[in-house]
């Protein structure tokens, strides 16, 4: 059977560096501030909130809500922004995502200043990923990828890596960030010639799955001695969380493969919180 490649360790060890990190900044008296910005009462987002809320507090992050109405008109919520934006004690913001179909998600985007941006909502996000001197932090799901690979020691420089899915919000910025640790990437739409997307995952030595498609990587995408990340959430019928992978097929083959739910997902949080620290220590340095 595969090694899981489990997150809990992977957040454990990442929080111990921001314990260390929150603890210079409060030598310094700076308490970091991360603010969550949430339109209407859906339950996904709530209980996200909650998650976040509780690892930020027990790393020494003060946690700031706003809460608003689903019927918030956009200027509201563009001079929620800003208001954010002015508050040189918040030093990293959250807004949940989609927003409600009467807003221009486009332009309220626009309004978070990008050194505040912990959760790439802003279009530097993806500038951050092609340039050392962007302002801005990767997305969240993307670097927690990331950090699994790299506290699990599985090398990347020269390998082959295939991602499924090419959204702006994991695909596309997963796979540029596996670029920028100098392997090769091969990026596969679900939706054109399903064929083409086996053969390069057979070839890859690291698959990372990020199409949102429970069950899309079956035993006939993988072989031997292959890396298997799986971002893929999807709550079932059955109430249950579903990755990508069929993993009762494909865990008996493969080398190591995360688990769903316990992978990718247990390692997010602990990645926008640490964006908040360094946000702080950003500003700190800045100011001295």
């Amino acid at each position: 059977m595969a090694l899981l490649l489990k997150g809990g360790p992977v957040a454990e060890a990442m929080s111990q560096r921001l314990l260390d990190q929150c603890a210079t900044l409060k030598e310094a008296g700076v308490t970091p501030v991360f603010a969550i910005v949430r339109v209407g009462e859906k339950a996904n987002d709530i209980s996200y909130e909650r998650g976040a809320t509780k690892r930020a507090q027990a790393l020494g992050v003060e946690v700031r809500s706003f809460v608003l109405p689903e019927s918030v008109t956009e200027d509201q919520l563009v001079e929620t922004l800003e208001g954010i934006n002015r508050d040189s004690g918040i030093h990293g913001c959250l807004m949940f995502r989609p927003l409600p179909l009467h807003l221009d998600t486009p332009r309220v985007a626009r309004t978070l200043d990008a050194s505040k941006d912990v959760d790439a909502m802003t279009s530097s996000a993806m500038g951050v990923l092609l340039s050392p001197s962007a302002v801005g932090y990767a997305p969240c799901t993307a670097q927690a990828s990331l950090e699994i690979l790299k506290y699990y020691q599985i090398p990347l420089q020269g390998k082959r890596i295939t991602v499924i899915g090419k959204s702006m919000t994991v695909g596309l910025p997963t796979a540029l960030l596996m670029m920028n640790e100098e392997a090769t990437v091969s990026v596969c739409h679900i939706l054109s010639r399903p064929e083409d997307t086996r053969d390069l995952c057979k070839d890859a030595d690291i698959i990372i799955s990020a199409a949102g498609c429970p069950g899309l990587v079956t035993r006939d995408y993988v072989r031997h001695g292959q890396i298997v990340v799986d971002v893929g959430v999807t709550l079932g019928k059955d109430g249950k969380l579903h990755g990508d992978v069929a993993s009762e097929e494909v865990e008996p083959i493969v080398e190591a493969i995360t688990p769903v739910p316990g992978g990718v997902g247990s390692v997010t949080s602990t990645v926008l919180v640490g964006h908040v620290v360094e946000a702080a220590m950003r500003r700190l340095w800045k100011d001295q």
